[in-house]
């Protein structure tokens, strides 16, 4: 009967239904870790103590290089769980879920030690000084060195279930975390609770990704003999073919990852130049605006399984109404979000401080980062659609562009120009591009899969 509803969802139901099947869980997932992002700049901007706010955005480009794991082993993973089930390859689906579950295991306790190793000279390059340093290091004690293994373990455990077309229960479990945090977060950090500041925050979030992890250990033990995500270590054991099938796609997405910790480091640095207020007023733009980011990622994530099933089972013309109707809804709704942020950019920047630097400075730097919305909705559906196809090299080739050739040069050559304020529009110059170069291999890569040409990547043979 499971089995039924998964090939209904993914080979029979009307497009619009399937789309908004997988994707609105997904995006709901995404809100609530927004809001669980913003709790932290919240509540510690209650503090009214921009070192304390500053703690949390210096630590950002750590946390996130997390998902740096999570896309070698998340995205890597869930792809080659999704391809083959399309091919009816049931033994590479649990395979490929084991695999992925025991690296991210072993990867999540190697980053937490060498990260509590290497403190001293990581808060250098983070860009913290004699004023921040402390509120840095308590932070990230919670939050990297006890932190990093359910801080990974529970967004790859949410990429395995969502690969076979859970995604409700992937949100459930992802959305447990963060509300928890999100409670935890005024008990520990404000002054009528634990009054911990920064280290409060730290702490919540390990505690709420202890939770979230908990959540999926439950769901897998309930549900066992009716899922395909397996975590018996015997499946992990690696086989050539499932080696290349995973890091083919995670490899890549682990990369670009790596590359946006590399911008928001050199972001973080050039700006530390102007103060803890352009620290802490950069730091809440930046989250304000990963609302609708992390919605349009909850778009593409959520349509990757349905991408990755119908190419494995070379119904092309279905994969292609699916990624042409949620380009559609990223698209207008991107448009909208950018124009509320543009015009109300003072109001919701005071929403987190009201020092009256931060404010001037942070509605100034929503401005300019809004404008990339529309583009960047653009950028992360074809990067999904790389991803969900195996086609790793493409989505590497976009992170190469957006960061290196685009984005980090950018930041030198416009904070030369306009000190300060162009840092927070080298995005905007990035994403334009990359959009346009997106709709241009989408549109190349259809044509070649609709002209029944050499299949872009093997697929396994039906079993």
């Amino acid at each position: 009967m499971e089995n039924t509803r998964k090939t209904e969802l993914f080979e029979r139901m009307p497009i619009p239904k399937a789309v908004l099947t997988l994707s609105v869980p997904t995006v709901l997932s995404s809100l609530v870790m927004v809001l669980y992002n913003l709790a932290d700049t919240y509540f510690v901007g209650m503090l009214q103590d921009p070192i304390q706010n500053s703690a949390v955005t210096l630590a950002a480009p750590v946390l996130l290089a997390f998902n740096a794991v999570n896309n070698l082993f998340g995205v890597g993973s869930s792809s080659m769980m999704s391809r083959s089930l399309g091919a009816g390859d049931y033994d590479t689906v649990r395979r490929s879920s084991a695999f992925g579950f025991y690296c991210a295991l072993f990867s999540g306790a190697l980053f937490s030690l060498l990260a509590t190793v290497f403190r001293v000279p990581l808060l250098s390059v983070l860009g913290a000084d004699a004023a921040t340093s402390q509120a840095t290091r308590e932070y990230m004690r919670w939050t990297v060195s006890w932190g990093a293994v359910p801080a990974i373990l529970n967004v790859v455990l949410a990429y395995l279930v969502r690969a076979e077309g859970a995604t409700l229960h992937a949100s459930i479990g992802t959305m447990s975390g963060c509300a928890l945090n999100i409670v935890l977060d005024p008990i520990f950090i404000l002054p009528w609770g634990l009054n911990m500041g920064a280290a409060g925050a730290g702490l919540a979030t390990f505690l709420s990704n202890c939770f979230a992890c908990l959540y999926f250990f439950v769901l897998l033990f309930v549900r066992r003999g009716n899922t395909f995500v397996c975590v018996q270590p015997a499946m992990a054991l690696p086989r050539r073919e499932l080696v290349r099938g995973v890091f083919g796609v995670g490899v890549p997405a682990s990369i670009q990852n790596l590359l946006n910790v590399t911008g928001m480091t050199v972001l973080n640095n050039f700006t530390a130049v102007f103060g803890p207020d352009a620290i802490a007023a950069m730091g809440i733009a930046y989250k304000i605006n990963m609302i609708p980011m992390y919605i349009a990622m909850g778009i593409s994530q959520g349509l990757m399984p349905l991408v990755s099933y119908n190419y494995g089972s070379g119904n092309v013309p279905r994969l292609k109404k699916a990624v042409v109707f949620a380009e559609k809804i990223s698209l207008i709704f991107m448009v909208l979000t950018s124009a509320v942020y543009f015009f109300a950019s003072a109001p919701l920047i005071s929403l987190f401080m009201k020092t009256e630097a931060v404010v001037a400075y942070g509605s100034q730097f929503l401005k300019c980062m809004c404008i990339a919305q529309p583009f960047l909705c653009l950028d992360f559906l074809a990067v999904g659609v790389f991803q969900a196809c195996g086609l790793g090299q493409y989505a590497l080739l976009f992170a190469i562009l957006r960061k290196i050739v685009l984005e980090i040069p950018a930041l030198y050559i416009l904070n030369a120009l306009f000190p300060l304020y162009g840092l927070a529009c080298a995005q905007t110059v990035a994403e334009v591009v990359l959009a346009a170069a997106a709709v241009a291999i989408l549109a190349r890569l259809f044509h070649r899969m609709t002209a029944g040409g050499t299949p872009l990547l093997p697929r396994a043979g039906k079993k």
